[in-house]
């Protein structure tokens, strides 16, 4: 394809005073429209002893055309994805004080009260059990649950130590056990916690819930409310 006839660029203002540098940093990148124009410009003015190739005008269009409508798709979905965090970050603001089901082993015991939390089985089983254990490592009660089916499986620790006494406040951890027909079967604990505040994490991170004891867990990590 022959060079563009710089008077061209001039009547198209893409060129100025101070050279092609200035031209660049004033207009930024060149655009369809200007092509299309340079194009038309360039036929008019052409030698009729030399014609120009248009072909590769015309691949160059169609580039043009596709990236123009990718970055226009990107920015549509650019726009729906930050739609959809606000949206998000909203309803997940109507957590504030109240209770989700998190998958932690981990909880702190008050004065007064006890502890909720559930066992996720992923295939049903005959015998299931949950300890409570305290900072040592010293079982402090064993909770059993008997026979369950598949999937979430509730429990409630009274804060009560196997004599019955009432157990210090503090951190305890919660370990399930589930024995199956055809051996063990591996279980999730996760517990009950108060959301305290939200907000919309950074990097991909989504919304994050500050749930009292336990830190920052992910809106995502959530298995119930309430």
């Amino acid at each position: 394809m022959s060079t563009i006839d710089p008077s061209v660029l001039q009547r198209l203002g893409l060129t100025g005073s101070t050279g092609t540098q200035e031209t660049k940093s004033s207009r930024g990148e060149l655009g369809q429209e200007d092509f299309l124009e340079m194009m038309i410009t360039q036929m008019k003015n052409q030698d009729p002893f030399k014609p120009m190739e248009s072909g590769d005008f015309l691949s160059q269009m169609a580039q043009f055309s596709t990236v123009n409508g990718i970055t226009e798709m990107q920015q549509s979905f650019k726009e729906i994805a930050g739609s959809m965090q606000s949206n998000q970050t909203l309803q997940a603001a109507n957590l504030v004080d109240r209770e989700v089901l998190v998958p932690v082993d981990l909880a702190t015991l008050g004065a007064e009260g006890g502890v909720e939390g559930a066992v996720d089985l992923e295939r049903s089983a005959s015998e299931v059990t949950v300890g409570v254990y305290d900072t040592s490592g010293s079982l402090v009660k064993r909770i059993p649950l008997g026979s369950q089916p598949e999937g979430l499986s509730t429990f409630h620790w009274d804060g009560t130590t196997h004599s019955g006494e009432r157990a210090p406040a503090g951190i305890y951890e919660f370990r399930a056990q589930a024995q199956g027909e055809d051996g063990n079967v591996q279980p999730q604990t996760l517990l009950n916690a108060r959301v305290n505040s939200v907000r919309t994490g950074q990097g991909g991170d989504g919304v994050m819930l500050q749930v009292n004891g336990f830190g920052e867990i992910g809106l995502s990590e959530v298995r119930r409310i309430g």
